[in-house]
């Protein structure tokens, strides 16, 4: 999945970027107070991408 298209079904679900590091991303979800890190990466796994909508608990995005 590219990286671009995850974070926009991330923000559309409540969450939003806390902070930039230089490998990683820092998202937030507001509504349970829950904090995951993203690769910055052109294109993240499948896998990545399941567990990181668990963290913050999201529905994971459909499609790839």
């Amino acid at each position: 999945m590219k990286r671009r298209k995850f974070i926009k079904h991330l923000t559309k679900n409540g969450c939003y970027l806390l902070r930039e590091g230089k490998k990683h991303s820092l998202f937030y979800n507001p509504a349970n107070g829950k904090i995951s890190t993203i690769p910055r990466h052109p294109d993240i796994k499948q896998f990545t991408a399941e567990k990181i909508c668990k963290d913050l608990d999201v529905s994971l995005p459909l499609g790839k």
